[in-house]
């Protein structure tokens, strides 16, 4: 009986343990959630969260291109 405490049906969380919000896409960089979707995920139901789901795979949480690095801040 104390086994069904722990099983869900729920959807899990994409969540990688990286969490970091880029600055210019505004997503996670380790699951590519919004800031919004990660405070919303335990309150969504199984549609909102699939429908989250769904669409991961289409986003690019950071650019893939350098921003310049210690050479750019220094022409600043």
């Amino acid at each position: 009986m104390s086994d069904q405490v722990w099983k869900r049906d729920e959807i899990q969380s994409p969540c990688i343990n990286i969490c970091v919000i880029h600055p210019e896409t505004r997503l996670c960089t380790g699951c590519a959630r919004s800031i919004d979707e990660i405070t919303a995920w335990s309150k969504m139901d199984d549609a909102e969260r699939s429908a989250v789901m769904a669409e991961l795979g289409n986003r690019e949480p950071a650019p893939k291109k350098r921003r310049g690095g210690r050479a750019a801040r220094l022409k600043r």
